[in-house]
């Protein structure tokens, strides 16, 4: 089952464009950090971020969301965030990241391409996301680098309307699909 992860700062507009790929017929994997956060913060927890297991909680819901899109035996997945974007939350918490989560980025093979989804020039604030653009800036490069050190393929997807984002990704996904048959 092909992956392709989306990543980038939040408020990017990755969850906008994953949900355009799921209505066009593609199965996606969600975004698992925003959905922790906003179930302690619903259970009363203000900064769940700051939590010593908050990166553990993560990736064992993205670890669930993943084998429950494998099951789908789709021809092409989109993740929104994946495991390594957990190890970017962590350096940019400054937290020592979970061994698990180590294990997982190794044992990742199947997504290797992973589509930049570059910051809109600015971030609405919401209950889970209280991060200043200037920030996102800078988390958008911790995500940028630990992609690259962990060897995976980034591909650029610039600021611009929805539905030319989405049709830079699917042809950059038939140009990769293309030039694997190739081989």
């Amino acid at each position: 089952m092909p992956g392709y992860i989306l990543t980038g700062a939040p408020g990017a507009g990755k969850t906008a464009i994953l949900r355009h790929l799921e209505v066009d017929g593609h199965p996606v994997v969600e975004e698992a950090a925003t959905d922790v956060i906003a179930l302690h913060q619903a259970l009363g927890l203000a900064e769940p971020w700051r939590e010593p297991d908050f990166a553990d909680r993560v990736l064992d819901l993205q670890r669930r969301r993943r084998r429950r899109a494998e099951t789908h035996g789709a021809e092409i997945v989109f993740h929104d965030r994946s495991p390594v974007c957990t190890l970017a939350l962590c350096r940019h918490l400054g937290l020592t990241p979970p061994s698990a989560l180590l294990d997982e980025i190794e044992r990742m093979t199947a997504e290797r391409t992973v589509f930049l989804v570059r910051n809109q020039g600015f971030v609405e604030a919401t209950a889970a996301r209280r991060i200043s653009f200037e920030e996102s800036l800078v988390f958008e490069r911790i995500h940028e680098l630990t992609y690259r050190e962990a060897g995976f393929d980034l591909v650029d997807v610039p600021a611009g309307p929805l539905a030319t984002r989405v049709a830079a990704i699917k042809q950059a996904v038939d140009r990769l699909r293309a030039a694997k048959v190739r081989t």
